[in-house]
């Protein structure tokens, strides 16, 4: 009863000051629109970042031969460390805390030709575990490099899909044969689309992927080009890489806290940094909103002084006739609060379709592709909610304790 008539309260208000009312609700409602566009798409930004990120793979740690640099049990200093297969199952039996772990081979300037269509580019030799790790993950119809390939030293390839383009156009790749430095290769699978943030050796949508052994078998390298492991739990990934230069160290002779020695890639701490600057970032596009907000709640409180001002007689006589301060109060909180929701609905009903308009565009532009689309998530409806309800608080408070603070004598002689 008492919220229905503090909605006929708020209408005969309305029909009084119609254009000022109408001008505090528009701003409300631009305010909202402006908080949570600015961080939807603050959420496209980190969404599609983070895929971009996560397009070299998820909590990896990639390892290289270094240098030493500190003379060890009478050898010397700037011996070069090199890593073979061995080292690979030494770590895998050694280190229980690696989930997966593969070593890595790799050839610039490698010739791959199908029929008239000739491109040199970067082959690398890895093991099947690569897959997940670096996420190598095929297209429908095709694989990626299985056990049977590492035993049989087959010769297949894994194609990135920028390469399939190049080689083949818009024909279909997998079972089709390709001339690899004068060696037929079957083509077994190629790479979904993906973006990708971190990289070495060239983005994976252009490199041509094959079994570590038939690799070795064709180019007789003797040593990896590095090794990629991944933890089975990520907060012990100080652990796990201060044990792997234990076991490298002892089987190498030099000293584990050479930092030289190793050359370590840590994706995990750059994940963290990452999700730091990027947690930043929209902290700070919401700080923008929410003061575009604050200013329109500025607007909801001189509505409100207006009409504690204009009602003052009223406020008078239901206190002469036994009104309570917190009665007269809450009249006004809840006709600011009113106003803020009001505001926030349209602002919200707005903000919605600019995100589903601009969400149907083609992400076409690579540009596009790494921003993301606007997204309006939960979190992001919670915080408006939230910064809503406090404007229409905060916005009605000072004003509903100037109404409760009327004397009630003096209030019925106010003209």
């Amino acid at each position: 009863m008492q919220g229905l008539l503090i909605f006929r309260l708020f209408l005969r208000d309305l029909k009084k000051q119609r254009k000022r009312i109408t001008l505090t609700i528009m701003a409300i409602a631009w305010g909202t629109i402006s908080i949570v566009l600015l961080l939807a798409f603050g959420e496209g930004v980190k969404r599609g970042l983070s895929k971009a990120q996560h397009g070299m793979g998820q909590d990896l740690v990639v390892m290289w031969g270094g240098q030493t640099s500190i003379p060890y049990q009478g050898l010397a200093k700037g011996r070069r460390i090199s890593f073979s297969d061995e080292d690979v199952e030494l770590l895998k039996q050694r280190v229980p805390e690696i989930e997966t772990i593969s070593g890595e081979y790799g050839r610039w300037g490698a010739s791959l030709t199908y029929r008239k269509n000739t491109v040199s580019e970067h082959v690398t030799g890895v093991y099947p575990s690569f897959v997940d790790m670096r996420a190598h993950f095929s297209q429908t119809g095709g694989r990626f490099i299985d056990d049977l390939d590492m035993q049989q030293k087959r010769r297949v390839v894994f194609l990135g899909n920028k390469l399939k383009d190049r080689l083949f156009g818009a024909e279909e790749a997998v079972g089709k044969s390709i001339i690899l430095n004068n060696i037929p290769f079957t083509v077994i699978g190629v790479m979904i689309e993906k973006i990708q943030m971190g990289m070495y050796g060239g983005p994976d949508a252009d490199k041509a992927t094959i079994p570590a052994t038939t690799f070795k078998a064709i180019y007789g390298d003797k040593y990896l080009d590095n090794i990629v492991y991944k933890p089975r739990d990520v907060s012990q990934i100080e652990e796990v890489k201060k044990k792997v230069s234990e076991i490298m160290g002892a089987k190498y002779k030099f000293d584990p806290k050479d930092k030289q020695a190793l050359w370590i890639w840590d994706v995990i701490e750059g994940q963290k940094v990452f999700d730091k600057v990027i947690l930043g970032f929209q902290i700070f596009l919401g700080i923008i909103g929410g003061m575009t907000l604050l200013i329109a709640g500025v607007g909801v409180a001189n509505i409100m002084y207006v009409a504690v001002k204009e009602r003052t007689r009223e406020i008078g006589i239901k206190m002469a006739l036994g009104a309570k301060r917190f009665q007269i109060m809450s009249q006004f909180l809840l006709e600011s609060i009113l106003i803020a929701i009001l505001g926030g609905i349209i602002g919200i009903i707005f903000s919605i379709i600019i995100v589903k308009i601009w969400g149907a565009v083609p992400m076409k532009a690579e540009w596009m592709k790494w921003l993301g689309k606007p997204t309006i998530s939960w979190q992001i409806a919670l915080i408006t909610a939230v910064i809503l309800g406090a404007i229409g608080i905060l916005s009605g408070i000072f004003p509903s304790r100037k109404a409760a603070s009327v004397n009630p004598v003096e209030s019925l002689r106010y003209e």
